[in-house]
C-alpha cells in the first residue's frame, strides 16, 4: 500500500456578507448598515486554512460557483498553502449573511449554494482522500457526500476525523468510520440525546445547528480559551455525554470554551483526559472551532508520520493533539476574523514552551 500523508478536508466554502447595524431588525422592520464587509469563511476552508498553517500538508476538496467569489474564495486557498480540488458549478458560491448588532447580537442566514452541489465525489478527488494520512469533514455539505468520504478513507487505512456541525442526526455507516469525533457542548447533547442511540440517526436527539457564527463556532467560543466558568461543572457535564458517544465512537474530544477540552477514548483513562484551557484576552470567537479542528488534525498528522504502524491516535497522541489545538484557539480568539486568525505552527509551539505571550 502506497504511503499516506498529510491532511484532506472535504468541507464547504462561502463567502461571508457582514452588515454592521445598531440593532438586529425585528420582524418587518427594515433597517440600515453602518458597514459593510466581506471574508472568506465556510467551516472547511477555514479548517484547511488552519491545518496548512499549523504546518501539516493540506488539501481542500469542495464546490464553489464559477462566479468572481468562487476565485476569491480558491486564490485565499492558494495564499493560505493549500493545494485545491475545488469544483466550479454552475450556480453561485456558498454566502452566509451575516447580521450583527452593536451588541455582538448576530443574525446569520446562509445559502450554501454551491456547497449543496458537493456530490458523487470524482475518481481524482476520491483518490486524494486515499492518499491522505487524516481525512476531516464537518457537515456543512451534504451528509451522503461526508459519509462516502469517510467510507473511502476508512477502507483505505486513512484516519477519520469528523466535527459534525452544524449539528444533525448522523448515520449509522457514517459513525462506524469515524476515528475521531470532535464536538462542542451543545453538539454533544445534542448527539447523545437520551442516550447514544440519538447519534445514530434515529431521529432523537434535535437536528439543526447550535448557533454557531457564520464562520464555524463562533457564537459558543468553541475552542477559545478565556477566563470564567466552574470548569469543573463544565467537565463534569462533558464527561457524561462523551460516555455515552462511545458507544458509537472510540474517541471524542469535546471543546468546552474557556475550560480547555476533554478527551475520553475507549479503554483509556476512566473519565478522560481534561486539557486545561488557557487565559487570555478575547477579541473575537468566531471560527475558534474551526481553528481547533485544523489545528487538532494537523498535530494529529504530525504525531502519526513518526509512529509505527500510523494508525488512529492512541490516547497519548490525541491529547497531545488536543493541547496544541487549545493553545491554537487560544491565539486565534485575540484577533478578528475566522480564517485570518488561524496562527502558525511556530506561534503555538512558542505558547506551549511559554517562550511568548499570546497577542492580537
Amino acid at each position: 500500500m502506497a504511503d499516506r500523508s498529510g491532511v484532506v478536508v472535504v468541507g464547504s466554502a462561502n463567502l461571508d456578507v457582514v452588515l454592521g447595524v445598531e440593532d438586529v431588525p425585528q420582524p418587518g422592520e427594515t433597517v440600515l448598515a453602518r458597514s459593510r464587509a466581506e471574508h472568506v469563511g465556510g467551516k472547511g476552508l477555514n479548517q484547511a486554512v488552519a491545518a496548512a498553517r499549523c504546518g501539516a500538508v493540506t488539501t481542500f476538496v469542495g464546490a464553489v460557483g464559477d462566479d468572481a467569489a468562487g476565485r476569491r474564495l480558491r486564490d485565499a486557498l492558494t495564499a493560505a498553502g493549500v493545494a485545491v480540488r475545488l469544483r466550479a458549478l454552475e450556480r453561485p458560491t456558498g454566502t452566509a449573511f451575516v447580521t450583527v448588532a452593536g451588541s455582538g447580537e448576530n443574525v446569520i442566514v446562509v445559502d450554501p449554494g454551491a456547497n449543496a452541489g458537493l456530490v458523487d465525489l470524482a475518481p481524482a478527488e476520491l483518490a486524494a482522500v486515499r492518499g491522505a494520512g487524516h481525512l476531516l469533514c464537518q457537515l456543512e455539505v451534504p451528509t451522503a457526500t461526508v459519509a462516502a468520504a469517510a467510507s473511502e478513507a476508512s477502507a483505505a487505512g486513512v484516519v477519520v476525523v469528523l466535527n459534525p456541525s452544524p449539528v444533525q442526526p448522523l448515520p449509522a455507516g457514517l459513525l462506524a468510520d469515524v476515528d475521531v469525533l470532535l464536538v462542542n457542548e451543545h453538539e454533544a447533547a445534542a448527539l447523545a440525546g437520551d442516550g447514544a442511540g440519538a447519534a445514530a440517526g434515529d431521529g432523537a436527539g434535535g437536528a439543526g445547528t447550535d448557533g454557531d457564527g457564520a464562520d464555524g463556532d463562533g457564537a459558543d467560543g468553541d475552542g477559545a480559551a478565556g477566563a470564567g466558568g466552574d470548569d469543573a461543572d463544565v467537565v463534569a457535564r462533558a464527561r457524561a455525554l462523551a460516555r455515552r458517544l462511545l458507544e458509537v465512537v472510540p474517541r471524542v474530544v469535546v471543546t468546552l470554551g474557556a475550560a480547555g477540552a476533554l478527551v475520553v477514548v475507549r479503554g483509556g483513562a476512566d473519565g478522560g483526559v481534561h486539557v486545561p484551557g488557557l487565559p487570555v484576552p478575547v477579541v473575537d470567537t468566531t471560527g475558534a472551532g474551526d481553528v481547533v479542528a485544523g489545528a487538532l488534525a494537523a498535530a494529529l498528522e504530525e504525531a502519526r508520520a513518526g509512529v509505527e504502524g500510523r494508525g488512529a491516535p492512541d490516547e497519548e497522541r490525541l491529547v497531545a493533539a488536543a493541547r496544541r489545538a487549545t493553545a491554537a484557539a487560544a491565539l486565534s480568539v485575540q484577533r478578528p476574523g475566522a480564517s485570518a486568525s488561524a496562527p502558525r505552527r511556530e506561534e503555538v509551539e512558542a505558547l506551549l514552551a511559554g517562550r511568548s505571550t499570546p497577542r492580537p
